[in-house]
């Protein structure tokens, strides 16, 4: 049986290409006691990918040359020499870009189909949902009456972000990239307004028109020229959640600053950047509330489904071209 696999050839200048993805065919190892073989069903391509594709020290370890990518997948156990996971079991957790991987369990969650679809545990049941809903509680303690911006709103993280801040009583505004993205905003999961900065000339007003009371929070999945137009209508003790810069993530020379120390100053504003693993010790927490607002119909979700696995890699490029709505996900 042969086993396909998609690995980094070449390290990206700009924006990434297909060009620095190889595709190859491989063995599949058979399995040894304590060892299980996995079908990959789902992938998440997800933003910081990017990241990891360069040589450079972060949260995480780069991905190596010539060796498969990584990200979070839905797999089925289809061969078990470990007891704790039977044929037919659905898991999670981060594992190759392969159509088949062999495990011992580490790192994987199994997840229950009955509970929910199976790829909610790539997205609001996941990583997804666990980032909006403890970096938003956790930075930017949502108060009654607050607003609450966010931008990306139509991405897999900011359209929850969004739903929860309404949950605990904010004013919610959506930045996103077309008007079927802002309608999608207000009509399915209840932003109070949404922009399209595609087609705004001024971002600065346009934000200042949908927040008259100015900005409580700001929950920042872009950076760039957009945050700093919300940023220019922080209120005093305002809170900025520093989650993505997709804006800058194909930048061939890095962006010095912020230069918005000034605001934060003059409004005693608090900005924090965080990745999930901070709040690794409220997992159970988030996934205990998620699931409850979910199954409550407190939280709705949507996805982007490409067929594929050889699409793996095109579906992971049309990120940077807002080619999704809610989770981008490659079904196998």
């Amino acid at each position: 049986m042969k086993n396909s696999a998609i690995l980094l050839n070449k390290r990206p200048v700009g924006r990434p290409t297909m060009e620095d993805f190889k595709f190859v065919e491989q063995e599949v190892p058979a399995i040894k006691d304590g060892e299980f073989l996995l079908k990959t069903l789902y992938v998440s391509v997800d933003p910081y990918l990017r990241g990891r594709m360069i040589d450079a020290k972060s949260y995480v370890p780069p991905f190596q040359l010539n060796e498969p990518m990584s990200s979070g997948v839905i797999a089925e156990v289809i061969e078990s020499k470990n007891p704790k996971f039977k044929i037919g079991t659905f898991v999670s957790g981060y594992l190759d870009w392969k159509e088949y991987n062999v495990s011992t369990g580490a790192g994987l969650t199994p997840v229950d189909p009955n509970a929910a679809s199976i790829t909610a545990y790539l997205g609001i049941l996941g990583m997804t949902g666990l980032t909006a809903y403890l970096g938003l509680k956790n930075i930017g303690s949502p108060k009654q009456g607050e607003t609450l911006v966010v931008s990306g709103a139509a991405g897999a993280v900011g359209s929850v972000v969004g739903q929860i801040g309404k949950i605990m009583g904010c004013k919610v505004i959506g930045i996103a990239g077309t008007d079927e993205k802002v309608a999608l905003l207000k009509d399915k999961f209840g932003f109070d307004e949404g922009i399209n900065y595609k087609t705004t000339d001024n971002m600065t007003k346009a934000i200042q028109a949908a927040a008259p009371n100015g900005v409580d929070i700001y929950f920042d999945n872009v950076g760039g020229d957009i945050s700093d137009a919300v940023m220019f209508n922080l209120n005093r003790l305002a809170r900025v959640v520093v989650c993505g810069s997709i804006s800058g993530y194909n930048d061939t020379e890095r962006s010095v600053g912020p230069r918005m120390q000034w605001k934060l100053i003059s409004t005693s504003s608090l900005m924090k950047g965080f990745t999930i693993g901070d709040y690794a010790n409220e997992f159970p927490h988030g996934m205990e509330t998620l699931t409850t607002w979910l199954a409550e119909g407190k939280l709705a979700y949507t996805e982007t489904i490409v067929k594929g696995f050889d699409q793996i890699p095109q579906a992971f490029l049309d990120l940077f071209d807002g080619k999704n709505e809610g989770k981008m996900i490659v079904k196998i």
